[in-house]
């Protein structure tokens, strides 16, 4: 019946669970096996952004809406790191996640701008992929029992031979993936390099006034782009470039106007050759770190990480932001989180009176007493908590108050997912220029910003 369809003639395909769980599916990519731990995403569209996202691997990334590919793809879209050189060649880099799980993988989408079906492209990039399984079931296994190990194939179905080779499969927890996405070499990325395709939509780039060293971790484009056009010229270095070294990157030699922390993949605690760069980094230039960056900025501080049950992952997680009170609707995808507590004790007075963190650990006792608390750090002072996760109460942002820095769990670029966020590249160039203030700014002005709309 499926050869008279779109499906065609499929191959089946499993999905084995490290704690036994088995799902049977049908092969909607390349042909092969691949191990990585099983996670789930949540957006609704962006689908290509998601499987070419860095910070995806080591993983098998399942997506909760039912069908997947409608729109094809654009590889002008991919989010992965421009290669170490910058070249033709290495423009659209192999995604990096280890397999894809989805309910329905269209095959014939209709988009002006697709260039190719999904499922074409993932068998072109060697991207193991499984359809036809219940992706609900699946979630809610992963929910109540949290993401753990597991194993797709298309030419393996001993369930004996799956668990074997599974366990002999790398742990995520431990495994530094960071330099298996980082470029290898210095790069720079500036206002020539946007994309031609988005120039119908948004307003040309005013010159640059900052010059900023990045962290390639895992960087996605939207995020470079998200920079330049806040008015940023980067030089994009490797995950373990020494503190020295890039405090020499500036004009002439001199000191650069900030340093930022990308995005990246797996276990903050692996990346050691980061963040102790960083604990360097503090204090002596502005400092700004997102997702990865954030658990950068705060195990040099000497936090401790969690590791979250299924993590955050998608384009719908709520956010509070402590200082202006507005809730933000943020993409997110990591699967560690900070310890707040462990950042250091309270300090009442700044805390609204509050003596002790709160037993049970959750965040968003904060958010209903409308207070930022503070905290006094052994290395760098008052730090202070600037966002929560309304579905969990976890740290979502902090900010340190005696040395220029901040930082938060998301990813404001949009790429994809909703522009609540965009703020932070807007405070981000104020903390460069000395504002004391960098972070109160009208969100909701500030998300139209570099847009173009009609007139009539």
């Amino acid at each position: 019946m499926l050869a008279a369809t779109s499906k065609g003639d499929a191959e089946p395909a499993i999905l084995y669970l490290a704690d036994g769980t088995v799902f049977y599916g049908r092969a909607c990519g390349a042909t092969g096996t691949a191990t990585g731990e099983v996670c789930f995403n949540t957006s609704l569209e962006g689908y290509f952004e998601v499987l070419t996202d860095p910070s995806y691997a080591g993983q098998i990334v399942t997506m909760t809406y039912p069908q997947i590919g409608n729109y094809g793809v654009d590889v002008d879209d991919a989010q992965g790191a421009l290669g170490p050189t910058g070249s033709d060649a290495s423009d659209h880099p192999r995604p990096a996640l280890r397999a894809l799980v989805v309910h329905d993988m269209c095959r014939t989408p209709s988009n002006w701008r697709s260039t190719v079906s999904l499922p074409d492209y993932l068998a072109q990039q060697g991207v193991v992929a499984i359809e036809g399984l219940d992706t609900r079931s699946l979630v809610q296994h992963l929910r109540e029992h949290g993401a753990m190990q597991g194993i797709v194939s298309t030419e393996i179905f001993e369930l004996d031979e799956l668990a074997a080779r599974l366990a002999a499969a790398p742990a995520l927890v431990g495994t530094n993936l960071v330099k298996t996405v980082s470029a290898a070499v210095r790069r720079a990325y500036t206002a020539a390099d946007l994309p031609e395709g988005r120039r119908f939509a948004q307003l040309p780039v005013d010159g640059a006034r900052f010059n900023v060293v990045v962290y390639d971790c895992g960087i996605k484009r939207g995020i470079l782009e998200g920079l330049v056009r806040a008015g940023c010229d980067l030089t994009v270095v490797p995950w373990d470039t020494p503190a020295d070294e890039v405090l020499a990157m500036g004009p002439d030699g001199g000191m650069p106007d900030g340093v930022f922390l990308s995005n990246g993949p797996g276990d903050p605690d692996a990346v050691e050759a980061t963040y102790t760069q960083v604990q360097s980094l503090l204090g002596r230039v502005p400092v700004f770190g997102i997702c990865l960056g954030h658990q950068m900025i705060s195990l040099a501080a000497g936090a401790q990480m969690e590791k979250l049950k299924y993590g955050h992952r998608g384009g719908n997680q709520p956010v509070m932001n402590l200082i202006s009170r507005r809730v933000e609707i943020t993409a997110q995808n990591h699967g560690f989180g900070l310890l707040f507590p462990s950042l250091g004790e309270l300090v009442p007075e700044l805390s609204g009176g509050v003596e002790a963190h709160p037993s049970d650990g959750d965040l968003r006792f904060w958010v209903e007493r409308g207070v930022a608390p503070v905290v006094s750090n052994e290395r760098f002072g008052r730090i202070r908590l600037t966002h929560v996760n309304l579905n969990d109460g976890t740290a979502e942002g902090i900010q340190l108050l005696d040395v220029p820095a901040f930082s938060v769990q998301y990813h404001p670029e949009a790429s994809p997912g909703p522009t609540d966020s965009h703020y932070l590249f807007t405070a981000f160039t104020r903390l460069m220029g000395g504002d004391a203030d960098y972070l109160d700014i009208d969100i909701a002005k500030d998300r139209l910003a570099g847009w173009q709309f009609a007139t009539e």
